[in-house]
């Protein structure tokens, strides 16, 4: 084994020893938060970083071990970078509405509640 091949190695289970990291600390979060909305952030960020970190481990291996630029890896942490967010931004969505249907209390007000002007006891507005 050279001292390059070495290297690389060392580097590619650095990056995947910090994807399982990434991976720990999302499942702590998730654990440990309290409510649906909170608890959708730390999977969906850390997924995000862990799957890259597996994507560069990846091409940085292949690409030394075939002696060419290996690319292909990354394709799945891009694709994971476009959806994640857009399928947790629509579970939130659909949980939001859930809950204003549902009349649950622990669900933010509408954008028109909170704009909407207090009334004063009597009928005067401010």
């Amino acid at each position: 084994m050279s001292a390059g091949a070495f290297w690389i190695e060392a580097l590619a289970a650095g990056l995947l020893i910090l994807s399982g990291l990434f991976v720990l600390v999302s499942a702590i979060g998730f654990a440990r938060l309290p409510d649906f909305f909170g608890r959708m952030h730390p999977p969906a960020l850390a997924y995000t970083l862990g799957s890259w970190c597996v994507g560069l481990a990846a091409a940085l291996y292949y690409s030394f071990l075939e002696k060419r630029l290996a690319l292909h890896p990354l394709l799945i942490p891009l694709l994971l970078s476009v959806t994640v967010p857009v399928t947790t931004v629509v579970l939130a969505r659909v949980s939001l509405f859930r809950g204003r249907i549902a009349g649950g209390g622990d669900v933010p007000p509408t954008l028109a509640q909170r704009t909407a002007p207090e009334s004063k006891p009597g009928g005067e507005e401010s």
